[in-house]
C-alpha cells in the first residue's frame, strides 16, 4: 500500500488516465479510508458498505475526464461519495409516518426518559439513543439528514460542509436550521402520540 504522504497523486491520475491498472489499484488503495469513512457517516440502510464504495470508485474511473484540477482530487471523489450516498438515501422508500409503535422497548425507554427526565441517558442506553436518532433522521430528506450528520454528529465546520457537498455556506446554515426544526417536529409528534 502507498504511504499517503509520499503518495505521487498527480503522477498516478496521470498513469491512470493511460490505462494503468497497477496505478488505478494504488489509487483506490490511497483514497479507500476516505471513501469508506464518507460511506459509513451516510450508509443508506439495505445497502452493503463494500457496494456502495465500489459504485463510488466505478463513478470516478467514469468521469475521471472531467476532472480539471480546480479542487484537490480527494475533494471531488469525496463529494462524488457524498452524492452517490444521497442519491440512495433517495432512492429509499420512506415510511409515510414515524410512531411510537415503530421504536423497540430500548429505544421508547430511551426516548421516554429523555421526554420525562432531566438526567442523562444511561451509558447502557446508548446503543438504543443511536439508533433512535438513526430513525428519526431517516425521516428527513436525504440532503437534511446529511447536514445533520455533518454538522451535529461529526462536528464538522461550515467551510468543511461546503467542501464535500458543493453548497454555499447560506445553505449549509438553512438547511441545518430546517432540518432540526423537523427533528424537533418528530420529537413532539412521538411524545403526544406516546401520551395519547
Amino acid at each position: 500500500m502507498p504511504d499517503p504522504e509520499s503518495f505521487d497523486l498527480p503522477g498516478c491520475l496521470a498513469r491512470v488516465r493511460q490505462s494503468d491498472q497497477a496505478a488505478a489499484r494504488e489509487l483506490v488503495e490511497h483514497l479507500h479510508p476516505m471513501v469508506v469513512r464518507i460511506v459509513r457517516s451516510h450508509l443508506p440502510r439495505r445497502v452493503l458498505e463494500e457496494d456502495l464504495s465500489q459504485e463510488i470508485f466505478m463513478k470516478m474511473f467514469t468521469r475521471i475526464h472531467q476532472y480539471q484540477g480546480a479542487v484537490p482530487f480527494p475533494h471531488w471523489v469525496s463529494r462524488i461519495a457524498v452524492t452517490t450516498c444521497i442519491d440512495h438515501l433517495r432512492a429509499q422508500k420512506r415510511k409515510p409516518e414515524f410512531r411510537w409503535a415503530d421504536l423497540s422497548d430500548k429505544e421508547a425507554e430511551v426516548l421516554d426518559t429523555v421526554l420525562t427526565n432531566d438526567n442523562d441517558v444511561a451509558p447502557d442506553d446508548a446503543m438504543a439513543a443511536h439508533e433512535l436518532v438513526g430513525k428519526l433522521l431517516a425521516q428527513l430528506k436525504p440532503e437534511d439528514q446529511l447536514v445533520i450528520r455533518l454538522l451535529d454528529l461529526e462536528q464538522k465546520t461550515i467551510a468543511e460542509i461546503c467542501e464535500l457537498t458543493g453548497w454555499n455556506g447560506s445553505l449549509v446554515k438553512v438547511r441545518a436550521f430546517r432540518a432540526r426544526r423537523k427533528l424537533r417536529k418528530l420529537f413532539v409528534s412521538l411524545q403526544r402520540k406516546e401520551k395519547s
